[in-house]
């Protein structure tokens, strides 16, 4: 893993995203009823697969599979804030509200490019 860390749990990262899942749950909560098996399920999915596999990448046994994970998180945020654009489209979600989880996932895109960077550097030593 990285200097000092010694799990998942210990990831900033893996903490903003988990931070950002449990935001989606909150803004999706008032979203129609009849979207409840639609973009609901599919946001949350997406959400959550941020932070999940952020944590099962770091739990493999290589560098290397911890870098695809990040891959797959960093798709798994693409995902969801495609899905944040169209409800805002829809008028589910207010702009502001949309602005601010866009900002979130920006943030935690950008903190999953720097890891993967690190770790490259790391595998590259």
């Amino acid at each position: 893993m990285t200097d000092g860390v010694t799990g998942y749990r210990d990831l900033h990262v893996w903490r903003k995203a988990l931070d950002w899942a449990e935001a989606i749950y909150e803004a999706t909560s008032h979203w129609p009823r009849d979207e409840r098996f639609g973009l609901i399920s599919q946001i949350r999915r997406a959400a959550v697969s941020v932070a999940s596999n952020i944590a099962e990448g770091a739990a493999r046994r290589s560098t290397g599979e911890f870098i695809q994970f990040l891959g797959m998180s960093r798709g798994s945020l693409a995902e969801a804030e495609t899905q944040l654009l169209l409800a805002e489209r829809l008028g589910y979600l207010p702009g502001a509200d949309a602005a601010a989880l866009l900002g979130a996932a920006g943030e935690i895109s950008r903190m999953l490019v720097a890891l993967n960077i690190s770790l490259k550097q790391k595998q590259s030593r």
